[in-house]
């Protein structure tokens, strides 16, 4: 008998390491040779604006001189002036429903883009109106809902003349200008 007859195992974990140690150095070298190909290999460093001679050395710091005036200047205090008058109140700029139309002329059925902003509206959605018969009526329950302040959609009629649409915040009944567009 030889010896390799009486240990199967181990000559069949010693095999499997060598496999293993082969892979291994294969998938190495594949890796070096990519990350050489990519160009994410060390010691290129990248040239910027031409100068080879660039290096990454921070300068020494230095102390400077202090300013001699204020840095900020600030109005009077109005609680501290005595003179009992409130503080003056700063109006916030109310939110406000931009609209525009992609289109100012389509034909029967014809594809309207509407776009527009509403800041602070995030969330909001805003449902189409068309004016007929002398009043705003909503347009066939189509929406819009506000994402980072912009809202988006688009409407298709076939009413000839001039139409006229806007959009109306669901929640508030905060209304858009009108756009027209005519029908052609």
């Amino acid at each position: 008998m030889k010896a390799d007859e009486n240990r199967p195992v181990i000559a069949g974990l010693l095999a499997l390491a060598a496999v293993a140690v082969a892979v291994g150095l294969v998938a190495a070298i594949a890796i070096v040779a990519g990350a050489h190909v990519l160009g994410l290999g060390g010691g290129h460093a990248a040239v910027v604006g031409g100068d080879g001679g660039a290096t990454m050395i921070v300068p020494r710091p230095q102390k400077t001189q202090p300013a001699s005036g204020p840095s900020i200047t600030l109005g009077s205090n109005p609680t501290s002036s005595g003179s009992g008058q409130p503080p003056p109140k700063i109006n916030k700029p109310k939110k406000q429903i931009s609209l525009q139309s992609g289109e100012t002329s389509v034909s029967p059925m014809g594809r309207i883009d509407l776009t527009g902003t509403y800041p602070g509206g995030e969330g909001a959605v805003l449902n189409v109106q068309k004016f007929s018969n002398g009043s705003w009526q909503d347009f066939y329950s189509i929406s819009a809902t506000v994402t980072n302040g912009t809202f988006s959609t688009y409407i298709q009629t076939g009413t000839p003349g001039m139409n006229r649409f806007r959009v109306i915040d669901s929640d508030t009944k905060l209304a858009s200008n009108q756009v027209k567009v005519q029908i052609r």
